[in-house]
C-alpha cells in the first residue's frame, strides 16, 4: 500500500466520526486508529498478513500519574555514551532469520560500519549499521519490538 492511500485513510479517520479502522490489501494489513479527542492522533500499524501473533500496543499514560515520576525515569534512560537511534519505522530484528545467532550483543566490539540490526518496514529489510566505532554497552530494543523514528536501539561506550 502506498502512501498516498496510507495519507488518505488517516485523512478519512481524522475527519469522520468512525474510531477505527482496518484494510487488507494484498498481503498489506493496516489498522488505524483515532485516540481520544483530547489526543487527536492517530496510530498506524502495519502488520504482515501472515502474522498470527497480535501486536500490543504501549499503554497510554495516565493522568493519575504523578508529576514528580515522570522526570525520575527520564534521567535514568539518559545513556553515556554514543547512541545509535532509528532511521526509521518498523520493526526491529536483532538477527537476520528467526533463530540465527543476533548480529551483536552486549559487550560485542563494533567497527563503524557494521550490521547491528535489522529494521522491517513494509515488507523490507533495512540493514542499521553502526555510526561509531566501540563496545556495545546497551541494547534498548526487544526483538520483533516495533520502532519509531528517532528512538535510541544501541548505546556505543
Amino acid at each position: 500500500m502506498d502512501l498516498r492511500k496510507l495519507k488518505t485513510l488517516i485523512d478519512l479517520v481524522a475527519e469522520s466520526d468512525i474510531s477505527e479502522l482496518e484494510v487488507t490489501e494484498g498481503e498489506s494489513k493496516v489498522r488505524i486508529v483515532k485516540n481520544a479527542p483530547p489526543a487527536a492522533q492517530n496510530q498506524v500499524v502495519m502488520m504482515p498478513a501472515q502474522a498470527h501473533a497480535p501486536v500490543a500496543a504501549a499503554p497510554a499514560p495516565t493522568a493519575a500519574m504523578p508529576a514528580a515520576a515522570a522526570p525520575a525515569p527520564a534521567a535514568d534512560a539518559a545513556p553515556a555514551g554514543h547512541v545509535v537511534k532509528s532511521p526509521m519505522v518498523g520493526t526491529f530484528y536483532r538477527s537476520s532469520a528467526p533463530g540465527a545467532a543476533p548480529f551483536i550483543d552486549v559487550g560485542s566490539t563494533v567497527k563503524e560500519g557494521d550490521t547491528l540490526c535489522i529494521i522491517e518496514a513494509m515488507k523490507l529489510l533495512n540493514e542499521i549499521d553502526a555510526d561509531a566505532s566501540g563496545t556495545i554497552k546497551q541494547i534498548l530494543v526487544e526483538n520483533g519490538q516495533p520502532v519509531e523514528f528517532g528512538q535510541p536501539l544501541f548505546v556505543i561506550g
